[in-house]
């Protein structure tokens, strides 16, 4: 558990901030001295002036004295002309200028940023700009090409049409000669089930969906499908207690007349 915070008096207050330019040591330890606290702290008095926003220590010197410990004027006023140059450049020409100088770009990137000395790029894309390659022809090396796929050209992984596969839900899905959506290539995998009723039967009218007969997801012929109202679903499901799919199969023409019965009351209502 955390100790609660010092309470200062309106005198102790005014007193911190009448020599917030002392370092947080020297201001803990005059501290103490002066008002007879000896559980005075640095970290104490660094939480109070963060909270009060009272400069302490080496921020005082700079924010009394206007002026930046690292950097000369001359540095200061060659930051502010330059501010167009990137993070990458602004450090390599720093250094032109200033030859012999210990500044890092870190502490250049810093500066910059304390003092909102931006660069006037907004790092995106503006209306009329014009794209680094215009006008230029871009093309690929001829190391490239040996590794890029020809027209017409397949993987040595795919699969021909005809290929199945089973969904996990117990589905079976098979690939087919239709576009690929996503890739607007040759090839797509689709229910089997429903892909082989719809050649007997057509589409499968609105609002409908298909059911299995007998209950098994993997036997696709289209015999044991048959097109049910959307909302006929849910009566034969196991959430409504019937579970068409489980029940033996004497009972499954029962359960399925029931659910017909019910849901034709539904919608006359």
């Amino acid at each position: 558990m955390k100790s609660p915070l010092p309470r200062y008096t309106a005198e102790e207050l005014a007193w911190i901030e009448a020599n917030c330019k002392m370092s947080r040591a020297e201001l803990a330890r005059q501290f103490a001295k002066k008002f007879d606290r000896d559980s005075a702290t640095e970290d104490q008095m660094k939480s109070l002036c963060s909270r009060k926003g009272w400069a302490a220590g080496p921020e005082a010197k700079r924010r009394n004295s206007g002026k930046s410990l690292i950097f000369t004027a001359a540095q200061v006023k060659w930051i502010k002309d330059n501010r167009h140059l990137s993070q990458t450049v602004v450090h390599q020409e720093f250094a032109k200028s200033f030859p012999g100088t210990s500044i890092t770009a870190a502490q250049i990137v810093s500066y910059r940023k304390r003092n909102k000395i931006l660069t006037g790029r907004l790092g995106r894309f503006v209306k009329g700009d014009a794209p680094w390659s215009k006008g230029r022809k871009i093309g690929s090396s001829p190391n490239s090409k040996k590794t890029q796929f020809k027209p017409g050209q397949q993987p040595k992984n795919t699969l021909p049409f005809g290929t199945e596969r089973v969904r996990h839900d117990g589905y079976i899905e098979i690939k087919v000669d239709r576009e690929n959506p996503y890739t607007g290539g040759r090839g797509w995998y689709v229910a089997k089930h429903k892909h082989l009723w719809e050649l007997v039967n057509g589409p499968i009218p609105k609002g409908h969906i298909l059911k299995s007969c007998d209950g098994d997801r993997s036997n696709c012929d289209p015999s044991n499908w048959m097109a049910i109202p959307r909302s006929l679903a849910a009566r034969l499901t196991g959430k409504s207690g019937r579970d068409y799919d489980n029940a033996p199969a004497e009972l499954k023409p029962t359960i399925l007349a029931i659910a017909r019965l019910e849901q034709a009351a539904r919608d006359r209502t």
